[in-house]
């Protein structure tokens, strides 16, 4: 049965039952000093704690609106095939995966690299030094801005690459030792030679849940905890990515992508199946592999304007998980701590959303911990590559929302942009640059305080 056939009736009665009722994975709302905490996105947050926690629409979703989301369900799942295919055709001719699920399994966080065949939701972002006329990367020759290592018959892949890690140790002010790992990409079987000064950087497929709330976050609330210049010198310097709107023509607040290089979910959305699939559509009406292939011929969208509508619907209803165990003492001691180590200063707590074209997510008081904004988060994570505003080493602060599923969700627990952390803790000690401090603070801590901090994040 679908997701949404089963959830078209949600009401505030079923949400008392699963909150009260006893089983594996029910929990109930924070009793503590914020006795809504539970409700991360406010009145659309999701009472499931399962391994399809992330997937549910709004549970205040209008009938009206459930529809449109059943509707762009139905187009995240569908699997394209190569023309002149009648149904679902338009795979590329050049493509990374032949689906939205394949590489947001569960509309969760996916894995890195595996192998030089199968990128399992990793793709890489490349560009040529310099901007182009709207301040973003310029494409390179025979390659575009994204490599695609899958291609129809009668087509070759660009490239595959591979993965090797470098081992890097530390040690915490208590003596116990930790290890991470650095990943170093290697080019194989170009079709042609790969530049020797192109950027090039890697990209985990990010969580879907929650975005529409984020969208609906306005500008004013984000600028006002933007610091460019670090006036008030707390070592924090937060600042907005602006990047180019196709639809509107004009540079607007970025908001979506690991740099915040997408501006709306539509433009999102348009882009993931333009470059990922081969998929044209209104908004992006030319093929991702035309740089490659010249001689392509001109043909209709391959995804309709309602199609690509419904699916930025469906991305802007999925409903955060709401938090577990908010009220155990140890989460406790670890939000405080997790405040005390300047952690919030970035991955901020707490947000309102302004009035939306959508009455379910409007005036919603969410808990997204991030703020939406670039941080330079030092060498250690940079990868090089401008993007608009974004330097080379700077990264839009990660929602945490959610985080604590994704063993439960996606069956792993990997992290950072690139997945290079195995786990939480791996991921924080990861952080440089304005993190800097705030790693310093816990690398400072003990044993038990860096439990009670994972557990808090686990929480989420």
């Amino acid at each position: 049965m679908k997701k949404y056939e089963r959830l078209y009736h949600y009401s505030f009665l079923v949400f008392v039952i699963i909150m009260w009722s006893c089983g594996e994975n029910s929990f109930s709302p924070s009793t503590d000093d914020d006795a809504e905490e539970a409700y991360l996105g406010g009145s659309t947050t999701s009472f499931d704690a399962t391994s399809k926690a992330y997937t549910f629409p709004f549970s205040n979703i209008l009938a009206e609106t459930l529809v449109l989301h059943q509707q762009g369900d139905a187009v995240f799942e569908t699997t394209f095939v190569s023309p002149p295919a009648t149904f679902n055709s338009g795979l590329g001719p050049l493509y990374n995966n032949t689906s939205c699920k394949s590489c947001h399994v569960n509309d969760g966080r996916a894995k890195p690299l595996i192998d030089s065949e199968a990128f399992s939701g990793m793709l890489f972002r490349v560009s040529s030094t310099g901007v182009d006329n709207h301040g973003g990367p310029i494409p390179i020759s025979g390659f575009g801005l994204q490599i695609q290592n899958k291609a129809v018959a009668g087509t070759n892949a660009e490239m595959k690459l591979q993965i090797q890690y470098e081992e890097i140790t530390g040690i915490f002010a208590d003596g116990q030792v930790y290890t991470l790992q650095r990943p170093k990409y290697l080019i194989i079987d170009s079709y042609i030679p790969f530049p020797k000064d192109a950027l090039l950087s890697p990209r985990i497929a990010n969580p879907n849940f929650g975005l529409g709330l984020l969208q609906a976050v306005s500008e004013e609330t984000i600028l006002s905890h933007a610091d460019e210049y670090d006036s008030d010198g707390d070592g924090i310097s937060g600042k907005p990515n602006y990047v180019y709107d196709f639809s509107e023509n004009r540079m607007v607040l970025g908001r979506f992508g690991w740099k915040a290089s997408q501006p709306t979910l539509l433009q999102q959305a348009a882009a993931a199946a333009n470059g990922d699939m081969g998929i044209t559509s209104t908004y992006f009406p030319e093929e991702a592999s035309l740089g490659q292939l010249q001689d392509i011929p001109s043909h209709t969208p391959e995804m309709t304007a309602d199609q690509l509508n419904a699916l930025a619907i469906y991305l802007e209803t999925l409903a955060p998980p709401a938090r577990r165990n908010a009220s155990d003492k140890t989460v406790l001691k670890g939000k405080l701590l997790f405040n005390q180590a300047q952690c919030a200063a970035c991955h901020i707590p707490k947000l309102k959303t302004g009035t939306y074209q959508l009455a379910e997510i409007s005036n919603q008081t969410i808990r997204p911990y991030t703020d939406l904004l670039l941080h330079d988060m030092g060498d250690g994570l940079a990868d090089h590559r401008p993007d608009f505003r974004a330097t080379g080493s700077e990264w839009r602060t990660p929602p945490l929302w959610g985080i604590g599923l994704t063993k439960i969700v996606n069956g792993h627990t990997n992290f950072l942009h690139d997945g290079r952390a195995r786990n939480l803790i791996e991921a924080v000690l990861w952080h440089g640059g304005e993190a800097e401090q705030a790693k310093q603070n816990i690398l400072k801590m003990t044993a038990s305080d860096r439990n009670a901090l994972i557990k808090f994040l686990e929480s989420l």
